[in-house]
């Protein structure tokens, strides 16, 4: 059965609508760490040369780039492998690989296929990709 004329009309805008929120979601994280807000006091003493440094800086400028919509698919598939990278190394390896519950990885491991959907599905609505597209078809 076909799905309602409605469904396929705003499907595009749910797929912006995910891509937006996924992206203000994750640019807090570079916010937290490199402007100390919202403050987390684990990240008080981070050094901008760091992997978490570098976690931030990714988180910031990615989430932005996410909000907007610009150059989507490089930036998700750049922003999966960091997800994929920090489950493996911050939450894997506490134990429970198979189980991101008993870790804490699983905005890690949501994060990572939520950008993966988007490096291979594009940005969506609403974004700067899909209007350059329509000034350049």
């Amino acid at each position: 059965m076909a799905a309602p004329a409605w469904i396929s009309e705003w499907s595009p805008r749910a797929h912006g609508l995910l891509r937006i929120v996924s992206g203000y979601l994750f640019l807090l994280h570079g916010t937290s760490k490199l402007f100390k807000m919202p403050h987390v006091p684990m990240f008080d003493n981070l050094q901008l040369v760091s992997l978490m440094g570098l976690a931030g800086v990714l988180e910031l400028v990615g989430g932005v780039l996410l909000v907007i919509g610009l150059f989507t698919r490089p930036v998700a598939f750049i922003l999966s492998g960091e997800m994929a990278v920090a489950y493996f190394m911050a939450h894997a390896s506490q134990g429970h690989v198979l189980i991101p519950f008993m870790n804490h990885g699983e905005s890690a491991v949501l994060f990572c296929f939520v950008f993966l959907f988007f490096a291979a599905a594009g940005a969506g609505a609403w974004s700067v990709d899909a209007a350059r597209q329509r000034a350049h078809p």
